[in-house]
């Protein structure tokens, strides 16, 4: 295995950067499982504007975690490329 991490060195910067944006898709779909939250604060509470809000942080945050995905895939093919 230590024999193999020699190939690795010339693109050692791209797979830390692709590695910290899928743990930034991973950590945006985990945060989006709040969605007991807003039942049990929105709904059941009758909350409309407590449900929008968290509704809209979901959302800002679900587009944050598919343009990591998207910037991490499109690295990953930049890098086959090569």
């Amino acid at each position: 295995m230590i024999k193999l991490l020699r190939f690795l060195k010339p693109y050692k910067v791209l797979l830390i950067v692709i590695f910290i944006l899928a743990v930034g898709q991973v950590s945006a779909n985990l945060y989006c499982r709040i969605d007991a939250d807003i039942v049990n604060n929105g709904i059941a509470a009758f909350n409309t504007n407590y449900i929008w809000q968290t509704g809209g942080l979901m959302v800002i945050v679900a587009i944050g975690g598919t343009i990591c995905a998207v910037i991490g895939i499109y690295l990953h093919l930049v890098s086959q490329q090569e």
